[in-house]
């Protein structure tokens, strides 16, 4: 499944890195913890978190992940935004909690 699909189906919004919509999705991995995702989280994989500041998409671009989907209308940094655009890694937003959206992630992988 591709970002922009993914986006369409789950209602939620593009907030940077358009250029990588594109971007295939391998899995998800839903974690706060940086140092987890970093060392636990797959190429290709989209992260759901409610972290917003820049080492989000420093972690992002180091594990090629296909997007980050920040949870309870959380709005990213403006650094953040700008690494998202230079990476092409998606920054994607939801109203709902990381629980609801890791189970509609997952739903939609697994069909």
């Amino acid at each position: 499944m591709k970002v922009s699909e993914l986006i369409d189906k789950l209602n939620l919004e593009l907030e940077s890195g358009a250029a990588g919509v594109n971007n295939e999705i391998t899995g998800g991995y839903a974690c706060d913890l940086l140092s987890d995702v970093m060392g636990n989280a797959d190429e290709g994989q989209v992260w759901i978190t409610l972290q917003t500041h820049k080492n989000v998409m420093a972690i992002a671009s180091l594990k090629e992940l296909a997007a980050v989907i920040l949870v309870k209308g959380l709005e990213p940094d403006d650094d953040t935004r700008k690494q998202s655009e230079e990476e092409g890694i998606p920054i994607l937003k939801t109203r709902e909690e990381a629980f609801e959206t890791a189970g509609k992630v997952w739903s939609l992988l697994r069909s």
